[in-house]
Parts: structure tokens; sequence; C-alpha cells
């Protein structure tokens, strides 16, 4: 069971709900994927006006956790707002804080989402920040009040994977908080890498609604997802130099 905050998962894979291409596909995805959290940039929808189509109306939103994310802020200012948008509309009190510092790589600017953070745990947040694989940042994250953290594995959409498993390994060693693996997974073997490497979750878009089919690559990265954590908590082999026979070498003649 993945615990955050107030809220309980059976299900380790968070999706977005961006770049699909119709409605119906989205949904079909959703299903296939058995994600209960959904997460979706607040800019992407007219909160002001409930009678206009958004992305997710074609969804039982009874079943689900929606995670509004503060996607388009590049101040705290703007991410603090953006969340008290999305609260003020009844949507959830869990946010996705996320403050790009650079358009070209869509890197998180650490020190105004640290600075986001601690002011919307403050408000009473849910807070998941959107951060790098820097583990120092990780613990003040964590000093924040933060309640889960979300590092990249590699850029935004890029689908490279985790570029660095060394310094993933850090960070999940110096937090105890659930680390969400949030960016640049590409693969259902990205997914499972992550979940074998210790982390909680993780949190896909591009890698589903950019595939081929969808709604195929959905169960896989389910079932990649399933698999990394039995794999993780099953616990591996040491890597050794040399071979060790599989066989019992005792008794034989």
């Amino acid at each position: 069971m993945l615990i955050i905050g107030n809220h309980q998962f059976s299900s380790r894979l968070f999706l977005g709900t961006g770049k699909f291409h119709s409605l119906e596909e989205q949904k079909e995805a959703v299903e296939a994927s058995a994600t209960e959290v959904l997460t979706f940039a607040v800019r992407r929808l007219d909160l002001s006006n409930p009678d206009q189509p958004n992305l997710l109306e074609q969804l039982d939103l009874k079943r689900f956790t929606l995670l509004p994310n503060t996607a388009g802020a590049a101040t705290v200012e703007e991410a603090v707002r953006i969340a008290r948008l999305a609260r003020a509309s009844g949507l959830c009190d869990m946010i996705k804080v996320e403050v790009i510092a650079d358009q070209k790589t869509l890197l998180p600017d650490p020190l105004a989402t640290l600075e986001a953070t601690k002011q919307l745990v403050e408000e009473g947040f849910t807070v998941l920040p959107y951060t790098s694989d820097d583990p120092i940042l990780a613990r003040h994250l964590v000093e924040a009040g933060a309640h889960a953290i979300m590092p990249g594995a590699a850029p935004i959409g890029s689908g490279q994977g985790i570029l660095n498993p060394f310094y993933f390994s850090l960070l999940r060693d110096a937090v105890d908080i659930p680390v969400i693996v949030d960016a640049g997974i590409g693969s259902p073997a990205d997914v499972a890498q992550a979940m074998e490497l210790g982390a909680d979750g993780v949190l896909l878009n591009t890698a589903v609604s950019g595939a081929k089919d969808p709604v195929k690559m959905a169960t896989a990265m389910r079932l990649a997802t399933e698999a990394g954590r039995l794999g993780f908590e099953a616990g591996r082999i040491s890597k050794k130099t040399y071979a060790i026979a599989s066989s019992p070498t005792e008794g034989l003649l």
C-alpha cells in the first residue's frame, strides 16, 4: 500500500492526462493502467467555466484521486497561485509543485521549488514537489514538509529512462517519505528499473500517450510497475565476478 499524507493507494502507477489523441483513447489507457491517481495541468482546464469540455470529463472521477500540478509556473508566486486555484475548485488537497527554471531543458528551479513547497505545506496542502535527483535537495524538501518527492529520471518527455541510477539510489536512501519517479521514463524496462531501485511509484504521461498503441503501453507499464516492486521486495542476488554453479556440487561422482 502506498501512503502519501492522508491518501492510500493500491496502485503505484500515476498517469498524466495530456497528449492523448482522443478522449476515448485517454479513457481506455487509464482503464488499462489501473491507476488510481490522475495528474493534469491546472492551466489546461478552464476551471472558471464548469460547462467547458475538458480532458477529465470522460472519466468517472469518483474512482480516482486527482493530482493537479502547477505546470507552466516559473516562479514561487505562480506555483502557489495555481495551487490555490486548484484547491478552490475542490479538485484535491494534493498538489504536484512544478516550477520550471529553463524552457529548453524544462529542469526544475530547486530554490523556487523548495520555497513553494514550504508555503504550500504551511497552507495545508499535501505537497509532492517535482525535483531533480539531488539527494541533498530532497532532504531539504523533506524538512520543508513535503509528503513525497518526485525526482525526474531524465528531462521531461525525453524518454531516456533513469540517467543516473547511482544518484537515484542516494536520494532513495536520503529520505524516508515516498519517492515517485517522474519525467523521462520511456519504456516498461525503465519503470521496472525504477521500482527495483526502490521507487515507491512512477508517474507517466508521454511514454504512454506518445506510444504507437497507448492502451497496450498502459498495460505494459502497469505490469512493469508491479514486477519491479515485487523484485524490490524479493531482493535481488548480489553481482559476482565469477560463475557459481546453479546445481549442488556436493555428493557428485
